[in-house]
């Protein structure tokens, strides 16, 4: 039986006394994607840090290809890192490097390539993502489409068996959050990585997901397959899901 790229076991993580994480654990086999939903504040992104070690819990596990990472020191922890690609929110690119030299960063700052075998990379990326001819553009050139784009190429640019993606279609107009996701769904089939994404976008999240996770008061409510999620008999998933004002999830009073 194969060891799953990633497990995560009885995790748990607060912030002075607020519990954001209380005892979550799910596992991902290769080239699985899950992508995390739920409501604004309960850690979704969060999670995304302590799995590629940017942020410790406070207790559980988590496993990346078998290896414990919460026990790892420094070195051992950045070995592992490189087998990550991570997409952060709003991209957050470089404003003073061109998008060649956002692109190349990992692999000049981590991997330590040369220059010209860096960029080169980088353009082969950019035209993965559709952006061919771009690399010496500033960020400020650039429309949030293509920022969302340029960050996916800078997290596959080393080659990573794992992408995070933290709200890659957040701010995007609706046929480019389609274009967002055809394009995780691309690199899925293309190379096999496992990959996690946090969501509002249910839309997406119905069309990438092998499996989607709910998370609700610290733990995950339902875990499933995107069919399973949208015929849940949870009346909080289907609350989240339906984007109801109406229901369990409490909404401020207006």
């Amino acid at each position: 039986m194969s060891v799953p790229v990633i497990r995560v076991e009885n995790l748990c993580k607060s912030f002075g006394q607020k519990k954001i994480h209380d005892g979550i654990s799910f596992e991902l086999k290769e080239g699985e994607t899950l992508t995390i939903i739920g409501g604004s504040g309960t850690g979704k992104s969060v999670l995304l840090k302590q799995i590629i070690g940017l942020i410790r819990p406070d207790s559980g596990h988590i496993y990346i290809d078998g290896e414990d990472i919460t026990q790892l020191e420094e070195d051992d922890l950045q070995r592992v890192q490189k087998k990550v690609g991570y997409v952060f929110q709003e991209a957050a690119l470089f404003d003073s490097l061109t998008v060649g030299e956002n692109v190349s960063f990992g692999l000049r700052t981590i991997m330590e390539a040369e220059k010209p075998h860096a960029l080169k990379i980088a353009k082969q990326k950019l035209a993965m993502v559709g952006l061919s001819g771009i690399e010496d553009l500033k960020p400020s050139q650039l429309s949030g489409g293509m920022k969302k784009r340029v960050g996916i190429a800078r997290a596959i640019a080393m080659g990573p068996e794992i992408l995070l993606y933290d709200e890659p279609t957040t701010g995007l107009d609706p046929v480019m959050t389609d274009v967002i996701s055809d394009l995780i769904l691309r690199l899925k089939e293309g190379s096999g990585t496992t990959a996690i994404a946090v969501t509002h976008d249910m839309k997406s999240a119905y069309k990438i997901s092998d499996k989607i996770a709910m998370l609700f008061n610290g733990k995950i409510l339902q875990i499933g397959t995107p069919d399973e999620i949208q015929n849940s008999d949870s009346p909080i998933v289907r609350q989240f899901i339906s984007g109801s004002s109406h229901g369990p999830i409490p909404v401020p009073k207006i």
